[in-house]
Parts: C-alpha cells; sequence; structure tokens
C-alpha cells in the first residue's frame, strides 16, 4: 500500500532509501540522531509506553479516550498508518497537518545528514521532534515491534510501561520461542519504573516479572494483582483496593474487554484520571479497523444494498485469530447467521496458524489480493484454509470477492475483511469518508 500523494511523499520516499533494511533492530542509530536534534524525547511530557504483540493499539486508544475525557491534552504516535502516514503523529489531540509533518521531517532529515538510519526510526524521532515542541499532558507511545531495541524505547524515565498479550509474531526477527518475544517486549522497562501488564501466558509472565523485579520496577498484573470481565454486559475492573463498574467498550468484540480493563487500570495507576473519565473513555474510545463496521464507502454500500453489513479488521496473527473465531462463534450464536471471511495475509505470517485458530466457527473464506510487496498469493491463502477444514475459493480482486460472498444461499451474510492491515487500509483508503481521522 503506498501513501496517498501528500507534500511530504517526496521527502518519505528519501527517508526510506536511507538504510537498506526496513527493520533492522538497533538503539545507535536512533540515539545517534536524537542527540543530533538536541535529545527531544527528553522534553516530553510524562509518557505511558506500550508493548505487547495485540491489543497495544486499542489499549492506547481507551488510554487516550480516558484522559481526554478527564481534559487532558495527548500526544500519540502509533504504527503502522492505514492510508495517511499523518495518522502516527497526533499532537495534542489532533493528527498533524501535512504542512507539519512535511516541515518536521525535512529538518529531522537534516539533522541526520544522510547516515544510514531506517524509515521507522527517522519517523519516530520526527514524532519525537514535533512532540517536544507542542505543548500537552501526557504522551502515548505505541512500540513498533518488540521493545527492547525499538526505536520508541529511547525514552528513559516512562512515567508508566504497559504490556499488553505477548504471543508468537514477527519470528524472523523477535524468535519462535514465547519466552525470547517476552524478553523482548519486557525490555520496555525501566529501573524503578512502574509496569502494568495485561494477561500473559505463564511462561511469557515468568519473564516480565523476573526482568521488573531485576529492574526494582513496580509490576501490576492482570490475572495476580487485578483483573478485567464482561459481566451482564458491563466491564468490571477488580483492582486491589477497589472495584470499577465500568459500560461496554465501544470496540466491538470480547477481547476488548480485556485491553479496556488493562487501559483502566494504568490509568488508575498513572493517577490524575477519574472514575468518570475511565469511564467515559471506556465508552467513547474509536479505534479504525479492530472490528469495525462500515457504513461509507462503495465496499459497504454495495454490501448494504444486498442485505449485508460490513467488517474490517486488521488482526494478521494466530493470537489475533482466536479473537476474531470467539466475536464469529457469539455472532453466528446470536441470529444463526453465516459469516464470510475475505481474506489477505503477508507471506510471512503462520497462515495454517491462522486459519485453524478459526477451525469451527463455518466461517467461509475468499482470498483476495492486496497492494503490498509481500502479500502472500491468494492462492496460498486458500491452500492454508482448506487445510484447516474451511471451505474457501480465490477473487481476483477486492471489489470481486465482496461480490462473491453476497452471492451465497440464504440470509445476507456477514462480511469481515481481515487478515493485514496493509488490506485494511486498502479498503479505508477506497473513499474520503472512511480515511481514519
Amino acid at each position: 500500500m503506498s501513501d496517498h500523494l501528500r507534500p511530504h511523499d517526496a521527502a518519505l520516499e528519501r527517508l526510506r532509501r536511507l538504510h537498506p533494511k526496513l527493520i533492522d533492530l538497533s538503539l545507535g542509530r536512533m540515539r545517534r540522531l536524537c542527540a543530533a536534534l538536541g535529545d527531544p524525547q527528553r522534553r516530553l511530557p510524562p509518557t505511558i509506553h506500550v508493548a505487547g504483540t495485540n491489543g497495544k493499539g486499542s489499549t492506547i486508544a481507551f488510554l487516550r479516550a480516558m484522559a481526554e475525557a478527564e481534559g487532558l491534552r495527548v500526544h500519540v504516535f502509533t504504527s503502522p498508518h492505514l492510508v495517511r502516514f499523518a495518522e502516527r503523529i497526533r499532537l495534542a489531540g489532533t493528527l498533524i497537518t501535512e504542512a507539519h509533518l512535511a516541515q518536521v521531517l525535512e529538518r529531522v532529515e537534516a539533522a541526520n545528514g544522510g547516515e544510514p538510519i531506517t524509515f521507522f526510526e527517522i519517523t519516530t524521532a520526527a514524532a519525537f521532534q514535533a512532540f517536544s515542541e507542542v505543548e500537552a499532558d501526557l504522551c502515548l507511545l505505541e512500540v513498533g515491534l518488540g521493545g527492547s531495541l525499538d526505536a520508541t524505547n529511547v525514552i528513559e524515565r516512562p512515567a508508566l510501561s504497559v504490556i499488553a498479550p505477548v504471543d508468537h509474531d514477527h519470528r524472523e526477527f523477535l524468535g519462535d520461542s514465547l519466552t525470547a518475544i517476552a524478553g523482548e517486549k519486557a525490555g520496555i522497562i525501566k529501573p524503578g519504573r512502574p509496569v502494568v501488564c495485561g494477561w500473559q501466558q505463564e511462561e511469557a509472565f515468568a519473564v516480565i516479572e523476573a526482568r521488573a523485579a531485576a529492574l526494582s520496577a513496580p509490576l501490576s498484573a492482570m490475572g495476580r494483582d487485578f483483573d478485567a470481565y464482561d459481566q451482564a454486559g458491563r466491564l468490571l475492573v477488580q483492582l486491589e483496593d477497589r472495584l470499577l463498574d465500568l459500560p461496554a467498550p465501544a470496540l466491538p468484540g470480547p477481547h476488548q474487554y480485556a485491553n479496556a480493563g488493562l487501559a483502566a487500570a494504568a490509568a488508575v495507576a498513572l493517577g490524575g484520571i477519574g472514575e468518570g473519565a475511565i469511564a467515559q473513555g471506556v465508552a467513547q474510545a474509536r479505534w479504525p479497523a479492530r472490528l469495525q463496521r462500515l457504513t461509507a464507502g462503495p465496499l459497504a454500500v454495495r454490501a448494504a444494498a444486498a442485505g449485508s453489513d460490513l467488517w474490517l479488521d486488521g488482526g494478521h496473527n494466530v493470537h489475533a485469530a482466536r479473537a476474531l473465531a470467539d466475536t464469529l462463534t457469539r455472532w453466528k450464536g446470536r441470529d444463526g447467521r453465516r459469516t464470510v471471511l475475505v481474506c489477505g495475509l503477508l507471506a510471512n505470517k503462520d497462515a495454517e496458524g491462522f486459519f485453524d485458530a478459526l477451525r469451527g466457527t463455518g466461517a467461509a473464506v475468499i482470498a483476495t489480493p492486496f497492494e503490498a510487496e509481500a502479500a502472500s498469493p491468494p492462492g496460498r491463502v486458500v491452500a492454508a484454509a482448506l487445510a484447516a477444514g474451511l471451505t474457501a475459493r480465490e477473487a481476483g480482486s477486492l471489489e470481486t470477492a465482496i461480490a462473491l460472498a453476497i452471492e451465497g444461499e440464504g440470509p445476507p451474510p456477514r462480511i469481515l475483511i481481515c487478515g493485514s492491515l496493509y488490506l485494511a487500509g486498502e479498503v479505508l483508503a477506497l473513499s474520503p469518508e472512511t480515511w481514519p481521522d
């Protein structure tokens, strides 16, 4: 997926060519560039640093909504973007303007002086520079990949570190074992700085717990020190000293109860955000391409005309597929309607594991091509789905896939486009009405 043409696109293309590898985990280049800029990462407001395999973005969305409900001005850095690069940088509550982004990128590029640096590193430095020049009360930073050697990890004293659930993903960079992956995520823990941790598998939690203990970092962990659960459609968060009775999360899917609960526990640990603002944030958070119901754009219009509802989710690993399976099972139990998955995956993802997690949901799969250099051929996606016992076929385009999904017998199906954030971005880019704001 390429960005829509914007004033800064030429700069972004130059930045992509500064280092031969898109991903090269190291902090040396980032520290050099930050020093050349006067270390903007040391001039940020209190910062919450969020790592994890799944749920990072949703947790940040809930935290941002809670803090803003309290009246705080919040900087946010997330990745990747879906349609426009500017989505990654939110200054005191508002997406950075295209002109401001172009100007900051120009200054950061000049400070780098043509030295090798990855695209993510130099754009993270640009975010830090922009944040340091705009007054705010809180900064939310999402780790890009891993944690210990991620470009965001030049932050030295976060107000709070948050670790969302850890699972297998990006094995080519983080390793095959859950303990190795957890070790990378735990790398954001800093000496003496508090940590709030989402529910973890036992072996991952052991690594995080040991790292926190070694650094004398106070650790509050879901399942041990607090818990979050759905009770009669309400989110209950049981803390050590109180029970928060909160509305259902605005983001759909049963897994969002855990993400919202993690955010609520983090907000309490941070301090300064009242229970009323926490409740309002849970009920009002927005985060595109996470079980997002699409009602605008050409694909949604076509689905609605046939009586189908269209959903979009960027989850792309086994952990995300398990969350989707839970949602699909609940949907089917509610009204018995069938679900068709219009799916595209990157070639480096565990397609077999992804579809195996969806085994038993009764969903049909239509594999679609999409614009990404590493996109898996639809035929390979179909083979993985068939191996998991799902019915599957391929389409020549996204539009054809939607048409095929609508065609089946019986009541109009739910259609869920899933498998890749690149695919999700391609869907949202089809109409300015659906561009994330």
